[in-house]
């Protein structure tokens, strides 16, 4: 294999824009000086319509780019692409002569003072539309030497794009997920290590600006209540138990100055939320965030089948949590207030626990925070 001097500073050059695409424009300016031709670039072409999309480029005027896409990439004679990694130029896969009377080299190359053409697909896999870098040697044809620069470019080149695909797919799926996560009515709140707020979907953002239930100090996530507060500490300092916590379907209780319930459960972060971004994000977990309401269409029914309540008894209930207290339900229901207290008791005794305060969480646990 040829070792041209300064290889290993173009091959990092190439690497790099392997992580970070935006870089080909100047890579492709290296390739160019590295192969000593006159122009250079990254094209894709349709195996099938024959068209070509020039991606990056160096050494061709931009008229004469938009001539090839639109007109000449169809009379193109390397328009029959070589297997991966063969490189081509026009005398290997065409009579010269003939070529020399078409369109393609009278009405495009020609004007460019150029004679050849040379192509090297870089994508192994059967791609309808495979990458190719594509030389202008100049007013020569394209000689062994570089010929031998292109080939010794083919693997790294092909690496990169490869790395180029992985990265894109990933990110199309994270955006996608991102997408639905700041859809969700429920706050999503990514925390790191020390709770700090990693990243927050608009409904999350409602309720920190509020500045009552949640809020951020310079950053970290603070609730109203030192026991939630420590709670969140306890989970949040390491991964494996944000984990755990979610395993288990923990729940943080929270409670806004004016004695509305939230509920925080803890869940793990997927691989694609930590990973999909091309920067690492520092977010060990995160919070899904809801008000603590009963929605009878979503959990009305699963309470009365798990705790064999009758229609009173639901009905009781439903009002302590979206209404308040026996006082309010009785009048919201038009009954007495003893009858309220009778069927209250009944559904302490059914559901096993014995405050108003407990059946909000109660009930909370078996609402859908994605419908509200």
């Amino acid at each position: 294999m040829l070792r041209p001097p300064r290889h290993s500073e173009l091959i990092e050059s190439i690497y790099d824009a392997g992580l970070h695409p935006e870089l080909w424009g100047d890579v492709v300016v290296k390739l160019n000086a590295f192969i000593g031709s006159q122009a250079c670039g990254l094209i894709s072409k349709d195996t099938v319509s024959k068209s070509g999309a020039t991606h990056y480029y160096c050494g061709v005027d931009p008229h004469y780019i938009q001539l090839y896409s639109g007109t000449y990439s169809r009379y193109d004679p390397l328009a029959q692409l070589p297997g991966y990694g063969e490189v081509r130029n026009i005398p290997d896969l065409v009579n010269f002569d003939e070529y020399r009377r078409g369109r393609f080299y009278q009405e495009w190359l020609r004007p460019q003072g150029c004679i050849d053409v040379a192509n090297v697909v870089l994508e192994q896999s059967k791609s309808p539309c495979p990458m190719l870098l594509t030389v202008i040697p100049g007013r020569e044809m394209l000689g062994a030497e570089q010929r031998a620069r292109m080939q010794f470019l083919v693997p790294h080149a092909s690496r990169a794009l490869m790395i180029n695909r992985a990265i894109e797919r990933k990110q199309q799926r994270a955006t996608a997920l991102a997408d639905v996560v700041d859809r969700l009515n429920a706050g999503v709140i990514l925390l790191d290590a020390a709770c700090r707020i990693v990243h927050s979907n608009p409904a999350a953002e409602t309720i920190l600006a509020a500045d009552d239930v949640l809020r951020s100090i310079s950053g970290r996530l603070v609730t109203r209540s030192s026991e939630a507060n420590l709670a969140l500490r306890n989970i949040f300092h390491d991964p494996g138990e944000v984990a755990l916590a979610a395993a288990e379907g923990r729940k943080i209780p929270l409670t806004s100055h004016d004695g509305s319930h939230y509920v925080a459960h803890v869940i793990a972060l997927p691989s694609l939320l930590r990973d999909g971004a091309t920067e690492r994000t520092s977010a060990v977990g995160a919070l899904l965030v809801w008000k603590a309401e009963l929605d009878s269409r979503s959990c009305a029914g699963l309470i009365d089948r798990t705790f064999e309540l009758t229609p009173a008894e639901l009905r009781v209930l439903q009002s302590i949590v979206e209404v308040g207290g026996v006082p309010e339900t009785a009048l919201a229901l038009g009954i007495a207030e003893t009858t309220v207290k009778t069927h209250l008791h009944r559904v302490f005794a059914k559901t096993g626990v014995s405050r108003q305060a407990d059946l909000v969480k109660l009930a909370a646990g078996f609402s859908n925070p994605l419908l509200h």
